[in-house]
């Protein structure tokens, strides 16, 4: 079993308000390159088989809730090389924010607008042109995910009291999982299960704050993961722990859940991160995680080999530390 990271793996930070993105080296976590984008790059996708990473431009300036207007843009990186090779005018889409890859085709969630309601911009990797867009039928769809198989894809609508199924071969929009507006969205690696954050981390929702679980054959919420405080980023690695980003009163909270079904899924560890945590990832053996907290401005790099105790091995500090992409050496 490789050990990660190792020697030439990088790790890509975004700023979003300072609109860089800072690529580390993933063993000693160096300051290898910091390229300045467009306005308010939010998420990372690394492609690995052009060796690229996807970043996209959301806004001019602000955030969701509050911004001077959306912007239109995906920024494509060479990791290797540190430079930018392409800015992706996806106009007269806007608002690009979630990123998903599958089978040489990326997948861009895109606010309502002059294109359409929100949906999902279909790009081929190959030539960078867009080939087509999926309606998930929410203004605001924020983050996307594909079951491991790449059948089905699943938008999370910060808005809409549902989250939108599709099938990314016909582009249709097959189901909606009732859920009472949602954040962050990840698919188990058997393609089970889908866990979604909600309700919206804005305070407004009586609903009970945690992480739903939908089963992926029927569509439906089967279980409720309660937190104590709201939640935005979830993920799932690949060993089959979830984790998920708690926004406490001025800091963060990493909470780990192990478990092969919804009916066995328990909360096993904890750990404190930077405040507002907004995206995590992990390396490709699953023992080493990333959490970005944007008010924080930092990246916590955590051991979590044994779950039950997940260790804190650093703290990066990255100003408005967003987007997050884990780039494996060649």
């Amino acid at each position: 079993m490789t050990d990660y990271p190792r020697p030439g793996d990088r790790l890509a930070v975004v700023d979003q308000s300072g609109s860089t993105v800072t690529l580390l080296d993933a063993v000693d976590h160096r300051v290898q390159a910091v390229l300045a984008v467009p306005a308010e790059p939010h998420e990372l996708c690394f492609d690995p088989g052009h060796r690229l990473v996807y970043c996209t431009s959301a806004y001019h300036h602000g955030h969701y809730d509050e911004n001077d207007g959306r912007n239109h843009v995906v920024t494509v990186i060479d990791p290797d090389a540190g430079e930018i090779v392409e800015v992706l005018d996806i106009s007269p889409e806007h608002g690009p924010h979630g990123l998903a890859l599958h089978d040489g085709l990326l997948y861009i969630s895109v606010e309502a607008g002059p294109a359409g309601p929100g949906g999902v911009v279909v790009l081929d990797t190959a030539t960078r042109k867009v080939l087509r867009r999926v309606d998930t039928e929410a203004p605001g769809p924020h983050w996307f995910v594909t079951d491991p198989d790449g059948v089905r894809g699943y938008a999370a609508n910060k808005e809409a009291p549902f989250v939108s199924v599709v099938d990314l071969a016909t582009g249709e929009l097959v189901a909606k999982a009732a859920v009472p507006g949602s954040e962050g969205i990840a698919a188990s690696p058997d393609g089970s299960v889908v866990a979604v954050a909600a309700p919206k981390a804005d305070g407004r929702s009586a609903a009970q704050p945690g992480v739903r679980l939908i089963d992926t054959r029927t569509a439906e919420v089967v279980r409720t993961l309660p937190t104590e405080f709201p939640v935005v980023p979830v993920h799932w690695t690949s060993t089959g722990l979830l984790l998920a980003g708690e926004l406490l009163d001025g800091a963060g909270r990493l909470s780990v859940w192990a478990g092969t079904s919804p009916v066995s899924v328990e909360r096993v560890g904890q750990a404190d991160v930077g405040a507002f945590p907004l995206t995590i990832r992990s390396s490709p053996d699953g023992t080493r995680v990333y959490v970005a907290a944007v008010f924080g401005s930092t990246v916590t790099v955590l051991d979590v080999g044994n779950p039950a105790r997940p260790a804190v091995l650093d703290t990066l500090e990255i100003p408005h530390a967003h987007g997050l992409a884990y780039i494996p050496a060649p």
